[in-house]
């Protein structure tokens, strides 16, 4: 996560936990501080409209308020009604869902087994001091979760470690996740250093009693004392993969001192030899996501946000892994509209198509994408685009190189996510003209391996081994006790554009 939004940019910006309506489904775009959030569409206040037509029917007869309705698994399936009737029928829900408590805890409990592994999860230490970070509840708040801001408050807590373990294990059904951050060049924005990422992960696999969170090493190329931190790494810290940014400073793309290609023999080879050696194989990295204006505000740095230094590295280095982050979407770009258009005419999605490409066009099979941000902003904005997004992926890649991440807990909770890709299919017509398969059940192989079995075979788990502790865990226990109880926030962590 990186804020590359400008001072005249945060000004039409509101948190989106204060500021939003507090929808299990954000009804405006959230964007964690790496793009610019789009006002709210005249279709996302369509779906807000209904959401709150649906709740004032149906809550009443359940002896509820409607804020009390939309925290619950019946409000979660009325969102997704309301979307279907803006949208069309892109999601796979049934009216008793939203009606009916039993129909729909049998839902949840029959899918809150499922192995979800996210691949991309955040905090930040507890003497961070980024006020800034704040800006990004303004605007989630606004265009996905109005409520997030009530239940918190304003202030650094909820995107710390107490929060984090709340929103992402006990409200949701993830089981395993990725805890990831970000470079800087400042070293005082760092939101958590490798050794604090590493206390992290043997924090709360002590408090769970399993095995919940892995960790990224971050990797700083061109910085001075880079490759001695790796080495660091290495012997001491033992992540379970790398994280860096080609881009550089993520918070300063116009002034960053150290972007860098991922196919940069004298620089990149050598550190690739090492991973391989040391069997931290895979490494995940920052693409896409710019701001608007990115060819003026990221002039020095955007091509590094691009793919094109991907091909001849994957290629060049067969056993490490290339994880792509945010599959490369440039951002949700100025107009979901134009862009879908744009999509239905020609089959291409800027960058997120350039990436799809590349294991059939130069023969790959070590190139990954991962959807964090890229998939919450178009399931948002125009699900029919998130269709578009996943269908493209799938078909480029196969569905066995896709793996799910969310980027909480800027979002606040993960499970709304995980709902929107388990009931999400793409729609007839697309599928005929683009070629595309159908993404199945919630349970099916397609949604499975993505939202997990990927990442299990990356990160070498044995999930015979591993799945037994973690469903009886501590956290599994407070989880099954939140699926009795309407304990979600509904709160997302980030920017909405001002609502008027």
């Amino acid at each position: 996560m990186a804020l590359l939004l400008s001072k005249p940019e945060l000004a039409r910006t509101e948190p989106a936990d204060r500021a939003a309506f507090a929808s299990p489904v954000p009804t405006q775009i959230v964007s964690n501080g790496e793009f610019n959030p789009l006002p709210q569409t005249a279709q996302q206040r369509r779906v807000e409209e209904r959401i709150k037509e649906i709740a004032d029917t149906i809550a009443p007869k359940l002896g509820l308020d409607r804020r009390q309705f939309l925290r619950t698994g019946c409000g979660m399936a009325a969102a997704f009604l309301a979307m279907n009737d803006v949208f069309g029928p892109l999601f796979a829900v049934d009216r008793a869902e939203a009606a009916e408590p039993g129909a729909a805890a049998e839902r949840a409990n029959g899918l809150s087994g499922q192995f979800i592994f996210d691949d991309q999860v955040h905090f930040v230490r507890d003497d961070f001091q980024g006020e800034k970070l704040l800006d990004l509840a303004k605007y989630a708040s606004v265009h996905w979760n109005p409520d997030m801001l009530k239940d918190a408050g304003m202030s650094l807590a909820r995107y710390k470690f107490d929060n984090f373990v709340k929103e992402v294990y006990v409200d949701s059904d993830t089981k395993i996740a990725l805890l990831s951050g970000a470079p800087f060049d400042d070293p005082n924005w760092w939101f958590l250093s490798n050794n604090q990422m590493a206390q992290a992960r043997k924090t709360v696999n002590s408090l769970a009693g399993s095995r919940r969170l892995l960790a990224h090493s971050l990797i700083t190329p061109k910085q001075p004392g880079w490759m001695e931190e790796a080495d660091r790494c290495i012997a001491e810290v033992k992540p379970e993969s790398w994280k860096g940014y080609t881009i550089g400073d993520p918070l300063n793309p116009q002034s960053t001192k150290y972007p860098w290609r991922l196919d940069d023999e004298k620089l990149m080879y050598p550190f690739y030899e090492k991973a391989v050696k040391a069997g931290i194989n895979t490494i995940c990295i920052h693409k896409g996501l710019l701001p608007r204006d990115y060819e003026k505000s990221a002039a020095n740095a955007w091509h590094y946000a691009t793919v094109e230094d991907l091909p001849k590295a994957a290629k060049d280095w067969p056993r490490m892994n290339f994880v792509m982050y945010h599959a490369a979407l440039r951002q949700f770009l100025e107009s979901p509209d134009d862009d879908l258009a744009e999509f239905e005419k020609t089959g291409y999605i800027r960058w997120a198509s350039d990436l799809a490409d590349i294991p059939q066009k130069y023969g790959v099979n070590n190139v990954y994408a991962e959807v964090g941000t890229a998939f919450a902003n178009s399931a948002v904005a125009n699900p029919r685009f998130a269709a578009a997004l996943m269908g493209t992926l799938v078909k480029g890649m196969g569905f066995d190189h896709v793996v799910w991440g969310t980027d909480s807990v800027w979002y606040g909770s993960p499970q709304w996510q995980i709902e929107a890709f388990r009931r999400l299919e793409i729609p007839a017509d697309m599928a005929q003209k683009h070629g595309f398969a159908p993404l199945g059940a919630a349970d099916g192989a397609v949604k499975s391996a993505i939202f997990g079995y990927n990442s299990a075979r990356l990160y070498k788990l044995d999930l015979r081994a591993e799945l037994p502790p973690i469903s009886k865990d501590k956290l599994a226990a407070a989880r099954a006790a939140s699926l009795h109880a309407a304990t979600r926030s509904n709160l997302a962590y980030g920017y909405i554009a001002r609502r008027a």
